[in-house]
């Protein structure tokens, strides 16, 4: 379920063409979420992604965090084990300087090194906050009130057929302007669930942020598949 939970994070791919057209009130929201996103360096977030497996009635959470430069492909993705410590200790951390990736598995002792997918298959986590703008259709559903807070749900759908997935649905926060959730409905009978739990712009990384460093993970093995 684990190695799920990163490839679903990995690959957004979605399927089933739904809309005629792109709404034009939600392409006035994602417009103004993009705007201010794209005003930010470099975003820290903390997020719950949540698998509902339908077919066998299990859900399963992991708590991670995502550090992201809005103008670049760079990021580091941490994903945490379920067991509490005083300090989280990441499972896995996908790291990309944009170029290459770097997948690290604590408990294979070992990181997969690859070229970053740029063709319309792939995804990357630095993409999240803007997946909505190439390949897919969108329309506005209207507004829901979660702990008192107002925000706005957009459905997306893709317009290539030849995906796994049939609807991404975007709940953005009306007041900041924020995606706070991403849903994703797998043709499985899956659902896919990001939350946002916070969202910190202009924080400060150095670059070395965005680069595994093989010093401060001694006696792990490194896999080429470049």
């Amino acid at each position: 379920m684990k190695k799920i939970i990163i490839y679903a994070l990995l690959f957004l791919g979605i399927t089933v063409n739904v809309f005629a057209q792109k709404d034009t009130q939600a392409a006035a929201i994602l417009s103004q979420v993009s705007k201010k996103y794209r005003s930010y360096d470099i975003v820290k977030s903390e997020f719950v992604f949540t698998i509902e497996d339908q077919q066998n009635h299990e859900e399963q959470s992991q708590d991670g965090t995502l550090i992201v430069q809005s103008k670049t492909n760079k990021y580091k993705m941490s994903l945490y084990g379920t067991t509490a410590t005083a300090v989280p200790q990441a499972e896995t951390e996908i790291i990309s300087d944009g170029k290459s990736q770097w997948t690290y598995t604590k408990k294979d002792k070992e990181v997969q090194l690859s070229n970053v997918d740029k063709s319309d298959e792939g995804f990357n986590p630095a993409q999240l906050f803007t997946i909505y703008e190439k390949g897919y259709k969108y329309i506005y559903t209207g507004t829901v009130i979660i702990k008192g807070r107002l925000y706005q749900s957009i459905d997306l759908t893709p317009e290539d057929p030849n995906k796994s997935f049939f609807k991404i649905r975007l709940t953005i926060d009306k007041e900041k302007k924020q995606i706070y959730n991403a849903l994703i409905f797998s043709n499985d009978g899956n659902k896919y669930n990001y939350t946002l739990k916070t969202f910190t712009p202009n924080v400060k990384a150095p670059m070395s942020t965005f680069t595994y460093d093989k010093n401060a993970h001694p006696g792990v093995e490194l896999v080429d598949l470049r």
